[in-house]
């Protein structure tokens, strides 16, 4: 299994030979550095920092100077002759985790090869200057990992790699004198199809109509129909004849899904994709970010052995929850940043989301706290803060919480809820100073909060919480405050729970914090927390996380890009939190409380940037594009059968479904699979990135 110090070895191995590395994202390719691959170095100080900031990134290199040979398929037939592969066997060799190869060479003197796509051959393309290449060991998933073939690593300095053998040289230099393209374009009148007398107007009008659709005006269409008719009708006909029919087609609406794919949308979309501006999925939840010191870990280990199905990552959310609410009001960084933290759950129904909460009670019972545990249910958005006046630190653990944020978008049908919502968002930014409520005719009815410490944990099922993302709770600020803490995507098997009491140190921790009072007798009207104090190595990492959110917000704009506006201050949080956990008498923000903070909210934000990018749709064709894709890459490797695809999309129109394939194939993110089976051949559609469906 690759380790992050795997990741760091290689890409600083790799850099001492003379090879240029940058970060890539953790199970992709997209660079993580703000010019991608531009910014690839061996400066091995910048390496470190890179991968100290994302220890699981894989390893990209440039390929500037070099000849990469990117042979896709593990059956590849090129180049078709044993003579020639057995050159081609002269350079390093990797194999991709996609199945392909990497052959390397360096670029002879005097060239300069650009990147190629099935130019030489299909399915073969080169990475030379302006390019990269992923490089082993980086891992794209599960037992899909980058691996030099024995024997063929890359051992040798940029300058001594075997330049490419002399007939690939020529087939290189020869690219340079063919068009990009194979396709034929007509140049001539002999070259185009004659329109005889008889099938002039119902041709200039089939034409004309596929014009307006993609949404050319009229006068552009006279100008091509007029040519048109000049070069192909036999005989020509009248230039008024010809005005006519222009205009006629002209009185049509253009067709929106077409308008889309010739201007290009979804291919802008997706090269925005492959900058590092459109979501990708960071993976599964990083192992490593499990183990954390102390209190915090002793709760999610207490509360993954005494489960039926043991949630681990659930249990982490919850434990960060509870030491939120134990330290609330008595604890506060440098920046005066506070522990109350609104952590979700997220598991399928019967996959053991209750024992988490279950935890929490027990401890806080044990600990004498009982005062701390909030309603497990919000009527009003006047309960909530009442709540919060009797109690100003206090734990809600609310269940089906996804019902919660499916009313942000529709205040109209839960005007109650949605009033709760916006109510927790004032109360998640006073921590730090004072809440003020709403204003009554009756003052008495005024709410006026010291610091409201108010921490949630909640749980849902996916579809509930996925069904509820919208453009509009994207950007309202709800969502950037919350850690989605997700089970993972395969069933988690049942176990025989250990029968044990609560491990008593975790109590004893509990009740200290619970009995912890830095500001005397005032605590409870106008507390004095203690200041927990950062080093400086800390604060670089959070500097640099900042920068990076405020790059992501540029890149990704609205409304994705909001979902990093608080990817920092949630960072600054969680690291108080592993202070506290690992030493409550002492507590100290460390390089290594802010590594772990960092990356659990780098995580946690590009995931649901991720489940964001695959589920809020910006216009009806949108969110049908996105529903299909998502139904196509659940079917894994196999896809679906057109029936299938039928069956769980009955809701379309035989048009709009026909539509949003031709748009996911132009694209490249499905192909279509004809299959022989007896008859006449089953259709089935695969995803391109079977992954995209696993949320």
């Amino acid at each position: 299994m690759v380790s992050p110090d795997d990741l760091l070895n290689a890409a600083i191995r790799y850099a001492e030979m003379g090879y240029r590395v940058f970060p890539c994202a953790t199970n992709g390719k997209t660079p993580l550095t703000a010019h991608g691959f531009h910014d690839a170095t061996t400066d091995l100080g910048q390496i470190e920092r890179w991968w100290k900031q994302h220890p699981w990134a894989n390893v990209g290199i440039a390929t500037k100077g070099l000849l990469v040979l990117d042979i896709d398929g593990e059956n590849n037939p090129w180049p078709g002759d044993s003579d020639r592969s057995a050159d081609l066997a002269a350079g390093p060799l990797a194999l991709t985790a996609n199945g392909g190869q990497h052959r390397l060479f360096k670029q002879p003197v005097g060239k300069n090869w650009r990147c190629t796509e099935s130019r030489l051959a299909p399915k073969v393309d080169t990475r030379a200057n302006g390019g990269y290449i992923v490089a082993p060991p980086s891992v794209l998933g599960p037992d899909r990992n980058y691996r030099w073939a024995p024997g063929c690593a890359l051992d040798d300095p940029p300058d001594r790699l075997p330049e490419p053998p002399a007939w690939l040289v020529a087939d290189l230099d020869g690219l340079a004198h063919k068009p990009p393209t194979t396709a034929h374009v007509a140049s001539s009148p002999a070259e185009g199809n004659a329109i005889p007398e008889g099938q002039r107007n119902a041709t200039l009008a089939k034409l004309g109509g596929a014009m307006r659709r993609v949404g050319m005006s009229q006068g552009e269409i006279l100008a091509a129909l007029t040519q048109a008719n000049v070069d192909r009708c036999r005989p020509s006909m009248p230039a008024r004849e010809v005005e006519r029919i222009a205009a006629s087609v002209a009185r049509y609406e253009p067709d929106a899904v077409s308008v889309a794919l010739v201007e290009n949308h979804f291919d802008q979309m997706y090269a925005n994709a492959a900058a590092g501006g459109c979501p990708a999925d960071p993976g599964p939840f990083p192992e490593p970010l499990l183990a954390v010191p102390g209190f915090i870990g002793e709760v999610v280990a207490y509360a993954t052995a005494t489960a039926f199905r043991p949630q681990p990552v659930l249990a982490l959310g919850a434990a960060v929850a509870l030491l939120g609410t134990l330290t609330g009001r008595k604890v506060r960084d440098e920046t005066n940043s506070r522990t109350n933290v609104y952590c979700l759950g997220v598991c399928p129904s019967g996959g053991g989301k209750e024992r988490a909460r279950q935890v929490n009670k027990e401890i806080l019972f044990l600990a004498g706290a009982a005062e701390l545990v909030g309603p497990e249910g919000l009527a009003s958005h006047a309960g909530l803060v009442t709540a919060i006046e009797q109690q100003p630190a206090v734990l809600f653990q609310l269940d089906e919480v996804g019902r919660l944020l499916r009313t942000l978008s529709d205040p109209g049908r839960s005007p109650h809820l949605y009033h709760i919502a916006t109510n927790l968002m004032k109360l998640f930014t006073s921590a730090g100073s004072v809440y003020v409520g709403d204003a009554y005719a009756d003052a008495k009815r005024n709410k006026v909060i010291h610091q409201p410490h108010a921490c949630v944990y909640g749980t849902t099922v996916p579809q509930s919480l996925y069904e509820g993302l919208t453009a509009e709770n994207v950007t309202d600020g709800f969502l950037s405050r919350v850690m989605i803490f997700e089970s993972g995507p395969d069933p988690v098997p049942k176990q025989r729970p250990a029968v044990t009491a609560v491990p008593a140190g975790v109590v004893a921790a509990a009740r200290w914090w619970a009995e912890f009072n830095p500001a005397g007798n005032l605590q409870p009207e106008h507390p004095e927390p203690k200041v927990v104090p950062s080093t400086a190595a800390a604060q670089g990492l959070f500097d640099a996380l900042d920068a990076e959110a405020e790059q992501a917000q540029r890149d990704l704009g609205e409304p994705l890009g909001t979902l990093w506006t608080r990817a920092t201050e949630k960072a600054r949080k969680l690291a108080l939190l592993f202070a506290c956990s690992r030493d409550a008498g002492s507590p100290e923000v460390d390089e290594a409380a802010a590594c772990w903070a960092c990356d659990l909210s780098r995580y946690l934000t590009r995931r649901l940037v991720s489940l964001a990018g695959q589920w809020v749709a910006e216009n009806p064709f949108d969110a049908r594009r996105k529903r299909v894709l998502r139904l196509i890459a659940e079917g894994g490797g196999q896809g679906l059968t057109r029936s299938e695809l039928y069956g769980k999309t009955r809701a379309f129109t035989t048009r709009e479904r026909s539509d949003v394939l031709e748009a996911l194939m132009l694209c490249g993110d499905v192909r279509e699979v004809r299959e022989a089976s007896g008859g006449a051949p089953r259709v089935r559609y695969v995803a391109a990135n079977p992954a995209a469906g696993s949320s």
